[in-house]
């Protein structure tokens, strides 16, 4: 009694007789039960345990070879075969035999890598596999010189023709040489196939014919060759198919891809259409694609020679059977005799024209027949069944026929005959014959493919076992006889003995009276009482049985005779011969040739031939052979190829009769596995020995195994040696033999001493390989140390002279010091002892000068006086004698000799002037140009901004950071400059100067630019500049009376538009969208600075890019003199709710002139204007300033109003000009510096000079220069002066590193071009500290961000801004690269229109919190934290933060005693919180006591006094608080315009983002649009054409909106962040699809449009695609992969809302939103569009006209979208240029409009 247990493997008795494996398993009640292979459950009780049998462990999981299997029985075969044909292993061995189990589905094991796997191993070193088969055949037919074959036998659909084709890819790979032999190879199959193969019950790609490939090779391995064999084509498959099978594959081919022409022609449809194809109810094929198939076959048609006239031809004569096929027969009567008639058809026709034959003629030798008689031949009638076989005979002998053609092409094409006859060719031959056949009805086919199984059989017998038994007799090894199942007698019965079966046939059919009843009878009477033969049960039955050695076949002897024959009617033939078609008349060239001289002269002649003539026709009948014979005589051949081959056998194993993938049916492959002879075979492999050497060829190849030391070949036999070699290598492991000639291996020996071999052979290599290398190497070390020691020699010398010669300099020096010093102390000594004398003889030579010229003066003096004298007498002696006239004549004289001496006088001052100039500091010359500079602190000047005067008095602390703490943003790396050396100004003069301007300084105006320009406001605005700048050097005096304008141009006397445009700017147009967009949330106070009436005021000089509009002015002498701009009264409250988009006004725009057409070049990032108009106080739009003409030619006159150049400008107003240029025109940097440097260059006038560096300094530090000119610049600089060299590259280099500034210098950047050192600004913290540090004109608020977050060692950094506040304004920097001077500049600017002056600015910075992230958490960072709650603090105070109700605010503020005080509640702490934290106007409105009282109440009231909460935890209260309260406060606003997307009420509009969500405002504070973050899906940023510039596509679920505006890039960068962060954080998530998993508890099931809880424990990895999540609907936990959920950006619960939009389509969710839309009434505005935006995208590029172009450089291009007086050659519309007619029409169109304008 077996002892079971769970899990163990036994055997059980099944219902074929064989046992079947079973697994014992524990049911659910504890019972112990079976589950056999097939999924059968058995019980185990008394009856059944007697059948049970322990499974050996070699069954359990298959082995690789069979021979190794423990239980040696056809059950533990059949299991072998079921386990691994469920786990996809298709192949197993036995022995050197491949068992091949048909998978019916493709398997990746066929690939190049499965290929290289194979190659050159050893059979059994990897698993079994037809690939391993191949190379054995290849490894041994080089190794052994001996041909291989291998035959590859089974069933029908058993998969033969498919190993086949494996083994020929195989071996074309491994030749190693990819020739076109190869290929052509290759592409015979799909040839052979197609007219060989077709569709059967059993098999989709069944093969009807047997085929032998003999493959030649050359001494290398490379194929040379090759030669098909066909065998026994089944023709009668053309004519007649059984049910669900198909005719041959070429007629399907045919049919579906010949194209529609070539099938007209041959006037082809569908196969459905023809009788021959319909048959078997069966047109299609599951799995065969017939177009591609045909196309393959085309294909490899061409490869193998086969012409387009050869294909065509064919084509022909299969359309020609299949019009054969439908031609009908009726039934007549003529002469009392039946007969029949063709039915008219055009299928006759067609076949008689593709036949190309006479149609009469092919109708007689249809339905007549002649035969000979004696003396004459007589015509016989046909009946339609006579009729309709001779047809089909005719198409059989057709289609036989060409099938044998094409095979010989076939071999023409790929069999080379060896040139050398002595050369014996290698060759691996490979048999894909057709498999045994037992069908329900067997005829005369399947009797001769049943005797080839039968002959292969019987080799494999042999092979295996007859010819290895008689060997092991002959060799004298001990051997143990196996007893086999032998067909020989099968054969003898056959066609071996004696009137055996086939002889039979062939007799009968030589009778003329032969019928198939006789042969039967005959049949009978010879092998009726035989064992193979089995006779029909009686004499009506035509049946007869073979025992063949598959089992019993039962074959219908109907129609053998007919078939053996395989006879074509006489008529036929000679129908064939007047045939033209060429082809036709060479597939039956053989007939023909043996018939050519029986035919008539006369055809209507019935008597044809002589009595001697007929005898001979049928003595030459005789000699005809017969199907049989045919088949028999090429069988033999095959058979004696095959013996002198080494064999290979492949069984191929049919797993069932439905052609399924992964269905095993027991019972089938049992019984291939018993005639196969598998279990005999198993068992004379496990006890033989199938490797086998004579002694001399194994020493020969194993030599190297050999131990001299145990067996001297020399002296010890060759045996002896033999034997040796085996017991060193097998050791223990092994059963061989030795015979008296030969060596007797298992396979596995073979293995092992070819591994050992090639082991042994790989040390012996890196033997010789170590001695080789060591002598080279060795020899090449010598080589080297001898030259090294001639290198040691000669260095060694080299250096000591080198050392004597240093030594001896040094000596040298010693002795010129020491002689220097002496010849130096005796010049002392002298110049001492010189110096005494002189002094003596210059104060005695200087008494004596003094005392001679006193008495000079003397004498002088004594000569004056008497000369005066003289002429004073002689004077008055003249007066009374001249007249009046003369008198007036002589006092003129003596006026103008005055004037000249005072002339003269005035002369010489001035020229001590300025040589006392010349010699003054480059400070004291910035301080003479600027005025007096005085070093200040920025931002602590005047008076502190509205709302911040209680952070002023509260500033205690002033901390300072060192210049060497500045972090840089974006620092350059420090570069070698010697290269500049090779870029000097002067080179780029040469290059790029216009006409004959040079390099060097002058002091005339210009008359063209230096570069050229293609814009004409580029070229004007460079003359003008280099006039600004003669003038801010001295190089030109300065303007001193206006009147002077006449003499200078149009374009000097005005300031260009680009320039100042808005000169009216105030600084509301300045501030960010944040203050703009939240500033009237608060009481403001009016300006202390009060602003000047618009005629008086003062405009600046420079573009303010950013373009804002002006609020309303607070002083009342504006709003008179402006009435549509709104004015508050001073202390007069707001009387209506204030939109917090009030101060947001109209975009200014600039006002487009005729001769303005240039667009204007702004820098890239500079911010762009504001795009939302603003609207007043009484709904009337703000005006806007006048725009002016850039050029005035026709004018000379000079409006009050307009800006002009021509007057006297200051210093500074110079500079601003000149940058404000360089900003707005981009192509003009390069030209003001190389103006500037020209200036600088060669230029003697020492004041000019350091005037020229100052400004170039001050550049420097605004724009860069292209990077055509940056080099020569840099190089330039190098040639400074003092200090400037190395200042001005740092400027450079900040400038290029943090980009271009948008505003000229501010006043206080003047500080650093006098002292060249950063400047030192002050930044306000919340808390009252103060921050002193150093910045430059380059710096960014994300640096100073950057330090300042640094210096108070702030961790949670994100969102803390800097803001710059002046007067009531406040705005936000941001923490990126925006420029802070540019602010500061802004806010001089703002002053200076106030009528202040720019070194006053009171401006001020701070650094505040400006928006948080949604997951943002006061606990991380008590210091954010601290500055967050001094922020709350004063924006309570200030009223930025209002609360709705007073308990809010009372409650902040007793939070705030509680932070400040703790528990001490007295009154002056409470009052003091009060002053904190409650604004004036409260405190107004109810007394402050009262205000005391309710904060000492909730102070009392409050939780956080009794549970004593620790103050950092209230503060964090207060933040969140105030974060949550406010979300809109602390928001980022971006301006942007809808260009496509869901209709909105506006197209311009704000977008806000904050940690709630996205919202869309208008101007008016009306919410357009909000948007949570579940509701985005994506951010998309795009870079489109220069009109619309960047573009951020924002998807979300309630449409995708395309947005575009100058900062987009920065919200999209925003919303990004924000999503990923709260996806990375997030714990829900929507499900995407259904996900149905109830059978196995750890994974989730779910459906789509589910809420999934994540649970993140760290249980499954993400990474890996799985996460833990909960079905918010079931509650139930598991498993669910990534890829079937999405996880929404939230931290909280997804509303109902959202789960609703994300479970519908987009469509409908298109359509709720326009349902809403239409119920509120939304509407959209198109954005306003220009003629010149629309001209970029659809105009034609502009033309250059070349003859201007050679005038004149400065041309500009055309300019398609303005006004022209000129006629068009070419359409303006891009799309008609290419049209030219309507190219033609177009231009005429616009020479008719000119005449019509004009």
């Amino acid at each position: 009694m077996l002892d079971l247990s769970k899990g163990d493997f036994v055997w059980v008795d099944s219902s074929i007789g064989v046992p079947i494996g079973a697994e014992v398993k524990v049911t659910d009640t504890g019972q112990l039960q079976l589950i056999d292979d097939e999924g059968k459950e058995h019980k185990i009780n008394k009856k059944t345990e007697g059948a049970i049998r322990p499974m050996h462990p070699t069954s359990v999981n298959g082995v690789d070879d069979m021979i190794r299997i423990g239980d040696l029985n056809e059950a533990g075969l059949l299991r072998n075969l079921l386990v691994r044909h469920k786990e996809g292993i298709i192949y197993t061995y036995t022995g050197s035999i491949l068992v091949a189990v048909n998978p019916y589905q493709l398997l990746p094991i066929y690939t190049t890598e499965y290929v290289h796997m194979y190659t050159d191993r050893r059979l059994g070193e990897l698993p079994p596999h037809v690939f391993a088969i191949a190379d054995s055949c290849f490894f041994n037919m080089r190794r052994n010189r001996k041909n291989q074959c291998c035959i590859i036998s089974g069933e029908s659909g058993a998969g033969k023709t498919e190993n086949t084709k494996l083994m020929l890819q195989f071996l074309a790979a491994v030749s190693g040489q990819h020739s076109w032999i190869e290929q052509q190879i290759l592409e015979a199959n799909p040839i052979l196939e197609a007219f060989g193969n077709a569709k059967t019950v059993r098999n989709d790609n069944s093969s009807r014919f047997g085929k032998y490939i003999d493959i030649n090779f050359t001494k290398g391995g490379a194929i040379e060759g090759a030669r098909v064999e066909q065998y026994l084509l089944e023709k009668s498959r053309v004519c007649r198919q059984a049910p669900e099978e198909r005719n041959y594959h070429i007629f399907y081919y045919m049919l579906m891809g010949l194209p529609a022409d070539q099938k007209k022609i041959l006037s082809l449809g569908n196969a459905a259409e023809y009788n021959y194809l319909t048959m078997g109810n069966c047109t299609s094929c599951e799995g065969r694609d017939d177009v591609k198939e045909f196309a393959h076959f085309r294909s490899a048609l061409k490869i193998l020679m086969f012409t387009d006239n050869d294909t065509w031809e064919i084509c022909k004569l299969l359309a020609a059977i299949l019009h054969i096929g439908n031609v009908d027969f009726d039934a007549t009567i003529v002469n009392n005799m039946e007969g029949c008639d063709i039915h008219s058809s055009s299928h006759f026709d067609m076949a008689s024209q593709l036949l190309e034959v006479d149609p009469k003629k092919l109708e007689k030798s249809l339905i007549e027949r002649s035969f000979m008689t004696i003396r004459e031949s007589v015509t016989k009638l046909l009946t339609s069944a006579q009729a309709m076989d001779g047809r089909n005979a005719f198409v059989k002998a057709i289609y036989g026929r060409l099938f044998v053609w094409v095979v010989s092409k076939v071999n023409a094409a790929i069999y080379k005959p060896s040139e050398d006859s002595k050369e014996v060719q290698q060759s691996i031959g490979l048999l894909d014959i057709f498999g045994f056949e037992n069908f329900n009805q067997n005829s005369f086919e399947q009797l001769c493919i049943n005797f080839a199984n039968e002959q292969l059989q019987q080799f494999f017998v042999k092979h295996v076992f007859k010819l290895e038994q008689d060997e092991y007799a002959r060799e004298n090894i001990v051997w143990k006889h196996i007893d086999y199942k032998d067909n020989q007698h099968t054969l003898d019965v056959l066609a071996v003995k004696s009137l055996n079966i086939l002889a039979l046939i062939d007799e009968e059919s030589n009778f003329p009276k032969g019928t198939d009843t006789t042969m039967l009878q005959k049949m009978n009477q010879v092998h009726g009482k035989g064992d193979i033969y089995i006779p029909p049960k009686n004499n009506y039955e035509t049946q007869f049985g073979i025992r063949h050695f598959a089992g019993v076949v039962n074959y219908d002897s109907k129609g053998f005779l007919e078939k053996n024959r395989d006879a074509l009617s006489s008529d036929l033939i000679q129908l064939v011969e007047t045939s033209t078609n060429k082809l036709l008349k060479e597939v039956f060239c053989k007939e023909l040739s043996t018939g050519t001289n029986k035919s008539s002269v006369n055809p209507k002649m019935m008597i044809t031939m002589s009595r001697n003539s007929v005898r001979q026709a049928n003595d030459s009948k005789k000699h005809v052979p017969s199907l049989s014979g045919q088949f028999r005589q090429s069988l033999d051949s095959l058979m004696k190829t095959l013996t002198v081959c080494q064999p290979y056998f492949i069984r191929c194993i049919k797993p069932n009769d439905f052609k399924k993938p992964m269905l095993f049916d027991r019972e089938l492959c049992l019984r291939q596995l018993r005639y196969s002879g598998m279990m005999e075979t198993i068992r004379i492999r496990k006890a033989g020995y199938p490797v086998r050497y004579t002694f001399d060829q194994f020493l020969v190849r194993y030599r190297v195994l050999l131990k001299t030391y145990l067996c001297d070949p020399k002296k010890e036999s060759t045996q002896k040696c033999c034997e040796s070699i085996c017991e060193t290598v097998f050791a223990d492991e092994g059963d061989w033999k030795t015979g008296k000639t030969k060596i007797f291996l298992k396979d596995v020996h073979d293995t092992m001493l070819e591994l050992e071999r090639m082991k042994e052979l790989n040390v012996k290599a890196l033997l010789i390989q170590k001695v080789l290398r060591g002598y080279k190497y060795r020899r090449e070390f010598l080589r080297k140390k001898a030259g090294a020691l001639v290198i040691q020699k000669h260095w060694r010398g080299h250096k000591g002279r080198k050392l004597y010669r240093v030594v001896q300099l040094g000596f040298a020096r010693l002795q010129a010091q020491v002689r220097s010093r002496q010849l130096h102390f005796q010049y002392k000594k002298k110049r001492e002892a010189v110096v005494v004398l002189q002094a003596r003889a210059r104060g005695y030579l200087a008494k004596k000068e003094f005392k001679r010229k006193r008495d000079a003066v003397i004498l002088l003096q004594a000569y004056t006086r008497g000369v005066l004298a003289r002429k004073a007498i002689k004077k008055m002696k003249r007066d009374m004698y001249l007249s009046a006239k003369e008198k007036e004549e002589e006092k003129r004289i003596l006026l103008e000799r005055q004037k000249h001496l005072e002339e003269v006088l005035r002369q010489k001052k001035e020229m001590e002037a300025k040589a006392q100039s010349e010699s003054i500091t480059d400070q004291e010359m910035v301080d003479s140009i600027f005025g007096f500079l005085p070093t200040v602190v920025g931002g602590q000047e005047g008076q502190a901004p509205v709302g911040f005067e209680n952070i002023e008095v509260k500033r205690t602390i002033t901390e300072e950071i060192d210049i060497d703490d500045v972090p840089m943003e974006d620092d350059l790396p420090k570069e070698d400059y010697d290269f500049l050396d090779d870029y000097p100004f002067s080179k780029f003069a040469s290059m790029y100067f216009q006409g004959a301007a040079t390099a060097t300084h002058i002091r005339q105006r210009l008359r063209q630019p230096l570069l050229y320009h293609e814009d004409e406001g580029d070229v004007a605005a460079s003359l003008t500049v280099w006039w600004i700048i003669l003038r801010f050097m001295g190089d030109l005096p300065e303007v001193k009376k206006q009147t002077q304008a006449k003499r200078t141009s149009p374009q000097d006397r005005f300031l260009p538009q680009d320039v100042m445009s808005r000169k009216d700017r105030r600084l509301s147009h300045m501030v960010g969208l944040d203050q703009r967009v939240l500033r009237n949330k608060k009481d403001r106070k009016a300006s202390t600075v009060p602003e000047e009436p618009a005629q008086a005021r003062k405009g600046s000089i420079f573009t303010d890019l950013l373009t804002r509009n002006r609020k309303g002015s607070t002083v009342p002498n504006e709003a008179a003199q402006n009435p549509k701009i709104y004015t508050v009264p001073d202390g007069m409250p707001r009387t209506r709710k204030g939109s917090i988009f009030t101060d947001m006004l109209s975009k200014n725009r600039k006002g487009s002139t005729a001769e303005d057409t240039g667009s204007p070049r702004h820098a890239s990032n500079l911010r762009k204007p504001s795009i939302i108009m603003e609207e007043s106080e009484d709904q009337t739009e703000v005006s806007k300033p006048p725009t002016l003409q850039t050029v005035k030619e026709d004018s000379d006159v000079m409006s009050e109003e307009e800006p002009t150049l021509d007057r006297p400008l200051t210093s500074l107003e110079k500079l601003h000009i000149i940058v404000g240029y360089a900003i707005v025109r981009r192509d003009l940097r390069d030209e003001i510096y190389c103006q500037i440097c020209k200036q600088l260059q060669d230029n003697n006038n020492r004041n000019s000079y350091f005037r020229g560096w100052i400004l170039l300094s001050l550049c420097l530090g605004i724009f860069t220069p292209s990077d055509r000119f940056i080099r020569y610049l840099q190089s330039f600089i190098r040639s400074a002066p003092g200090g400037y060299a190395s200042y001005c590259a740092e400027r450079l280099r900040r400038t290029i590193s943090n980009g271009v500034r948008g505003e000229p210098p501010a006043w206080i950047e003047l500080q650093a071009t006098k002292t060249k050192k950063p400047m030192i600004v002050s930044v306000s913290m919340m808390d009252g500290h103060s921050v002193n540090l150093p910045v430059d004109s380059a710096s960014t608020s994300k640096e100073i961000c950057q330090v300042l977050s640094n210096k108070v060692k702030l961790k949670d950094t994100f969102g803390f801004s800097l803001y710059v506040a002046l007067y009531e304004k406040v705005w936000a920097l941001g923490n990126g690269r925006e420029h802070v001077m540019d602010a500061i500049s802004q806010c001089e600017q703002e002053v200076k229109r106030r009528g202040g002056q720019e070194q006053h600015t009171p401006w001020r910075l701070y650094f505040r919190k400006e928006v948080f992230t949604p997951w943002h958490d006061s606990k991380d960072d008590k210091i954010s934290t601290e500055l967050i709650y001094k922020q709350i603090i004063h924006g309570l105070k200030c009223g930025e933060y209002q609360c709705g109700k007073e308990d809010e605010l009372v409650e902040l503020t007793a939070k705030h005693l509680y932070i400040q005080h703790g528990s001490d509640i007295s009154p002056e702490n409470v009052k003091e919180a009060v002053q904190d934290c409650i604004k004036s106007s409260l405190l107004e409105a109810k007394s402050e006591a009262k205000w005391v009282q309710m904060v000492s109440t909730a102070h009392a009231q409050g939780p956080y006094l009794s549970s004593r909460q620790k103050t950092d935890s209230v503060k964090a209260e207060m933040v969140n608080y105030v974060r949550e309260k406010f979300p809109m406060f602390f928001s980022r606003f971006f301006e942007v315009v809808k260009m496509s997307g869901p209709p909105l009420a506006k197209s311009k509009f704000i977008v806000a983002i904050n940690w709630t969500g996205i919202t869309f405002l208008d101007e008016r504070e009306k919410r357009l649009l909000e948007l949570s973050f579940p509701e985005v899906t994506g951010v998309n940023t795009t870079r489109e054409g220069k009109a619309s510039g960047h573009t951020v596509c924002l998807l979300t679920l309630k449409g995708d909106f395309t947005l575009s505006g100058s900062t987009v890039e920065d919200m999209a960068e925003l919303v990004t962040m924000f999503l990923s962060g709260l996806t990375e954080r997030s714990q829900y998530a929507v499900a995407l699809k259904d996900m149905d998993r109830k059978d196995d508890p750890t994974f989730l099931s779910f459906k789509k449009g589910e809420l999934i809880v994540i649970i993140k424990d760290d249980e499954f990895s993400q990474q890996r695609g799985w996460i833990k999540g909960r079905n918010e609907s079931t509650k139930q936990t598991g498993a669910v992969p990534t890829e079937a959920i999405l996880i929404l950006p939230t931290l909280s619960k997804p509303t109902n809302e959202v789960m609703s939009l994300l479970n519908l389509s987009p469509n409908q969710r298109m359509n709720i939103i326009q349902a809403n839309q239409k119920e509120t009434g939304t509407m959209e505005r198109l954005p306003p569009a220009t003629l010149k935006e629309f001209s970029l995208e659809y105009f034609r590029q502009p033309t250059k006209d070349v003859n201007r172009q050679v005038i004149s450089r400065n041309a500009a291009p055309e300019r398609l979208w303005v006004n022209s007086r000129e006629p068009i050659r070419q359409p303006l519309l891009k799309k008609l240029v290419v049209n030219s007619d309507l190219s033609h029409k177009a231009c005429l169109a616009f020479t008719d409009i000119l005449y019509t304008v004009i």
